[in-house]
């Protein structure tokens, strides 16, 4: 049973997979997509995720625990000086997965995996308006004004005065 054993063992040892991961998120943030099968993009997004957010802190200890995955100094300097500023708004969903079809020959499903390059702006959240209570007090006492029944007067026209010249 694996319980709490999370994350896909893609058919390989454990050696093995690790070093396919670190190759595989070296060539992401190198070339910024690349096409490869369903289950390894979804693992991969997950170590790329990680490295994005490293690079967003942005301190020293930080380039030294991407350098532990990366191994290539030119591909950190990339992710740090390039890539993280760009997400520097935006709260996680850094990279995009689309599906495109089966592979000839093994038929395995092929996914692209690439960063989100649009611009993002957050969300505002609107604020709920502020319904106040009523009080429901007793009802006004509606006042009978019986009206006489005295005749209008209509106002007589005026009739213009030529002024003396």
């Amino acid at each position: 049973m694996r319980h709490n054993n999370t994350g896909r063992r893609l058919g390989r040892n454990s050696s093995h997979r690790k070093a396919m991961m670190r190759n595989m998120v070296t060539s992401l943030i190198d070339h910024e997509k690349i096409t490869t099968t369903d289950a390894r993009a979804k693992e991969l997004r997950k170590l790329a995720e990680k490295m994005v957010t490293l690079g967003k802190r942005g301190t020293l200890h930080a380039r030294r625990q991407a350098l532990q995955v990366i191994q290539d100094k030119k591909v950190v300097d990339k992710l740090f000086e390039r890539l993280a500023p760009r997400f520097d708004k935006r709260e996680g969903g850094y990279t995009r997965i689309v599906k495109l079809g089966f592979r000839t020959g093994d038929n395995a499903a092929l996914s692209l995996i690439e960063f989100v390059e649009e611009e993002f702006t957050p969300k505002v959240k609107a604020k709920k308006p502020v319904v106040e209570k009523a009080v429901k007090a007793a009802p006004a006492p509606v006042e009978v004004v019986e009206e006489a029944a005295a005749p209008v007067e209509e106002a007589a026209p005026v009739e213009e005065t030529k002024a003396a010249e």
